[in-house]
């Protein structure tokens, strides 16, 4: 099994046996099915066709130091050995938010758009998510959200420190709560990143509420119509966007049917940024609900825009090409 990955395990059956199912994935191996008894080595029984070369990859895990002081894991995923010359295009994704965490799994897009193309592929563990447990997700609660952008802007630190990666070469993605993060790291920490891909996000935070799902998410942000505001304000990426800031470019995408977060904020994101003088892109899609893609055909079509994106931004451009 692998050393850093996701294990499922199950009993065979209701009996008396101490037969067991086991279900793994990582970065780097496709979902496979194991079975065994406790305690005995396991036989794999099926797995599912690698759709990207994985050869001289590997799976790491390191730790970053946040502002205050709490140590933040991060997976990265990049050649064996790889040369600390700081120069390698890195893309950064997180989410940090309602206590879900983000666990290794296989990803052919994320291998055959990026990995093979010599990137570096980076997850962080920050708090908001469950990767510990309901105390990780409440040090990011309400009042407390600067937690997750600072653990993030720890991680981009850190990778930049090892030499991973430069601030020319360092891209983020995020979608949904993910949207709101990438969407702060933008107004907050503009000299750390050189490209943001923004999903589905949330970036107005006076009327979230008002929108769709939003008033079921105040337990999460907090409520806009209260002296909440005095805080959540401050994590509103619409309303702290800067006419005099050096942006990086970002990609904004939504749907037009998306059911759970309003297509109106990167709407008014993108105006917004327009309006500044802020280079930004945007693309709508007018189908696929939440997920911004309603069958596979359209999934596809926007990870290759994604990824089409962070290569002419941290690839080509950077290389003079």
């Amino acid at each position: 099994m692998p050393t850093l990955g996701s294990v499922s395990v199950s009993a065979v059956d209701d009996e008396e046996s101490d037969e067991v199912f086991v279900i793994v994935s990582d970065y780097l191996t496709p979902t496979t099915l194991l079975h065994g008894r406790v305690g005995e080595a396991l036989e794999t029984l099926k797995q599912a066709p690698a759709l990207f070369d994985a050869e001289g990859l590997e799976v790491t895990q390191h730790f970053a130091t946040s502002r205050d002081g709490t140590p933040i894991p991060y997976f990265q995923v990049a050649e064996r050995d790889l040369e600390p010359s700081g120069d390698h295009p890195t893309l950064l994704y997180g989410y940090g938010g309602f206590e879900v965490p983000l666990l290794p799994g296989y990803s052919p897009g994320v291998g055959r758009a990026w990995l093979s193309q010599g990137g570096v592929y980076v997850v962080a563990n920050i708090r908001g998510g469950g990767e510990y447990g309901p105390r990780w997700h409440q040090a990011a609660l309400r009042e407390k959200r600067h937690k997750a952008f600072e653990d993030f802007a720890a991680v981009a630190e850190h990778l930049i420190e090892r030499g991973v990666t430069s601030p020319q070469r360092l891209g983020i993605q995020g979608g949904s709560n993910g949207g709101l993060l990438v969407g702060n790291m933008l107004t907050r920490y503009p000299q750390l990143l050189g490209a943001v891909v923004c999903q589905v996000p949330l970036l107005d935070m006076r009327r979230y509420h008002l929108l769709l799902a939003g008033a079921s998410w105040m337990a999460e942000y907090g409520d806009p119509e209260s002296d909440d505001w005095s805080f959540l304000s401050d994590f509103s990426p619409y309303h702290n966007l800067d006419p005099e800031a050096q942006y990086p470019p970002i990609l904004l995408m939504t749907s037009t049917r998306d059911d759970r977060v309003h297509p109106g904020h990167a709407r008014k994101m993108m105006a917004r940024m327009v309006e500044q003088g802020h280079r930004a892109l945007y693309y709508e899609n007018v189908e696929g609900g939440h997920g911004g893609a309603a069958d596979n055909r359209q999934r596809a079509h926007m990870q290759a825009l994604a990824f089409t994106f962070l290569s002419q931004t941290l690839i080509e451009k950077t290389s003079g090409s």
